[in-house]
């Protein structure tokens, strides 16, 4: 499982680094003013539809419900399963592609009401038009993902995504070069949002996963009803953290820079996650659903104490870097061209107070594949739902005192309340395994994570400030370098880590797929 997350991890966090790239030449094209608000505000609504559907979203309901059917009738029953949901959402899509475009004033209207009576909205209509082919290409990459996934194939599907940000780079520096108008820059950039999801359809359909999925088909019986009957709430609930971004944004869009403020702020905090989360919800899922389907309550124990430490372990000195050195990381990535030193400062604080909700994002990765492996979508999907309502409560009020930094901290208390909601839950319910080793290494990882914070928060005292510049660049490095150093040290002192059986256990030969 542990090879396997980091499998995920590692292509998850290349994506992301290539993210950070693209924003950081975004940022410099079109800085934080109207265009950028209204391109990035369309940008947003596509990363909720990609985040809805894959980064282990769909895995929720696809991966259970084909390893049930693999195991009981076989692999051709599984193989025309695949294929009905691959017709069947690849034609609702590019049918729901088709009725959001007209309706995409409406849309823009609701997710960003501060540009209503302004050229903004028209701008960020045309943009979401342009991306909206990324749609229909989504669906059916998701699919192809997801059945990699339950076979235990995970490098293809963690890395196949860089494909997305390999084409927005190539496009960016292009408009670069060639000095393009803003408005003209930020309508090519939409345009290649979808060639970015033809890419990557063509690279996965010329797999194996695409004979998984045949014949391929569109329906719409009793099976398939079942099947989108716990989807559904699934990628709903999966895609949790970037609900409550909307949620932000709606509110941000009635102060000018706010949605950019915010975008940037949060692209920082969608590293860890990406790292941690994205990671959880795909390898966790099938091993506590082969797990939970034998009825081995040791395996179950076992993977839920692993995950969670990994998530405990993984999330909280992130949490404490980026709150700790949250201004020299905004200012050295993205503080260029149209990107000034007051768009740092706001952006600085926005992703501060967004980190303290990092650990209940990653605890909500951690606990939904408990419930998605018992076949329940819908307790996850209440969770989300209530944080939600709790963000948009709070940033109501916090946003009209504290600006973007008050709709962050809202954002951050709508996690931890979707989080809190989720463990009441699962206690209630069944109880999550969680082992004595679990029970005891927990605390001492979190000592070694604050342990780590204070040092960091010291040696910024008397590091002199680099800017945006080389020395920035070397200053900042260090720093990430030393706080890593000293998380290793303090978790071997504390007697969490042992490497030389980490290294033992990822050299033993991996198990073969099962029935694959």
């Amino acid at each position: 499982m542990i090879r396997s997350f980091l499998t995920v991890s590692t292509g998850t966090l290349a994506s992301r680094l290539l993210g950070f790239a693209r924003d950081s030449l975004i940022a410099a094209l079109l800085g934080t003013g109207a265009v950028a608000d209204a391109f990035l505000a369309a940008f947003q609504l596509v990363n909720v539809v990609r985040r809805l559907l894959s980064e282990g979203a769909l895995n929720a309901a696809l991966v259970p419900a084909w390893l049930g059917i693999r195991e009981r009738e076989g692999e051709e029953a599984a193989a025309a399963f695949a294929g009905r949901v691959l017709g069947t959402i690849s034609a609702a899509l590019i049918l729901a592609s088709i009725v959001i475009a007209l309706v995409m004033p409406l849309i823009i209207t609701i997710i960003a009401p501060g540009f209503v009576g302004s050229d903004t909205r028209d701008l960020a209509v045309a943009n979401a038009r342009l991306m909206l082919p990324y749609l229909a290409f989504a669906g059916p990459v998701t699919v192809l993902m997801g059945l990699l996934n339950a076979q235990g194939r995970f490098a293809l599907t963690a890395f196949s995504p860089l494909l997305f940000n390999i084409a927005l780079i190539a496009a960016i520096a292009a408009l670069l070069l060639g000095h393009a108008d803003a408005v003209f820059a930020a309508w090519t950039l939409a345009a290649t949002v979808g060639i970015a999801g033809l890419l990557q359809l063509l690279m996965l359909g010329s797999q194996r996963s695409a004979r998984l999925a045949t014949p391929l088909r569109v329906t719409f019986d009793k099976k398939m009803r079942g099947f989108f009957a716990k989807a559904i709430p699934g990628m709903i609930a999966s895609s949790g953290p970037q609900w409550l971004m909307v949620a932000g944004a709606i509110i941000a869009s009635a102060t000018p820079s706010a949605v950019s403020w915010l975008y940037f702020a949060n692209r920082l905090i969608e590293l860890p996650l990406g790292i941690v989360g994205v990671a959880m919800g795909t390898v966790l899922v099938p091993e506590l659903t082969r797990a939970t389907g034998s009825g081995d309550r040791g395996a179950v124990a076992h993977a839920e104490s692993r995950a969670l430490e990994l998530a405990t372990g993984l999330a909280l000195p992130a949490t404490l870097g980026l709150i700790v050195l949250a201004e020299p990381i905004v200012r050295l990535l993205f503080e260029h061209g149209a990107f000034g030193a007051a768009d740092t400062a706001a952006s600085a604080r926005a992703l501060m107070a967004l980190a303290l909700g990092l650990p209940a994002h990653v605890l909500i990765k951690a606990l939904s594949p408990a419930f998605f492996a018992r076949g329940d979508t819908m307790a996850p999907l209440i969770a989300t739902a209530k944080g939600f309502v709790v963000a948009v409560a709070l940033a109501v009020v916090l946003g009209h005192v504290f600006g973007a930094t008050g709709i962050a901290a809202s954002i951050a208390c709508g996690a931890w309340s979707s989080a809190l909601s989720l463990l009441r839950k699962g206690a209630d319910e069944f109880g999550f395994a969680v082992d004595d080793d679990a029970r005891k290494r927990l605390p001492r990882i979190a000592l070694a994570a604050l342990a780590m914070g204070t040092l960091l928060w010291l040696t910024t005292a008397i590091t002199p400030a680099g800017g945006h510049s080389l020395l920035g660049l070397i200053v900042l490095g260090l720093q990430i370098t030393g706080g890593l150093v000293a998380y290793g040290l303090f978790l071997k002192l504390l007697g969490i880590a042992s490497w030389r059986e980490a290294v033992a256990a990822l050299r033993r030969p991996a198990h073969q797929d099962r029935g694959a």
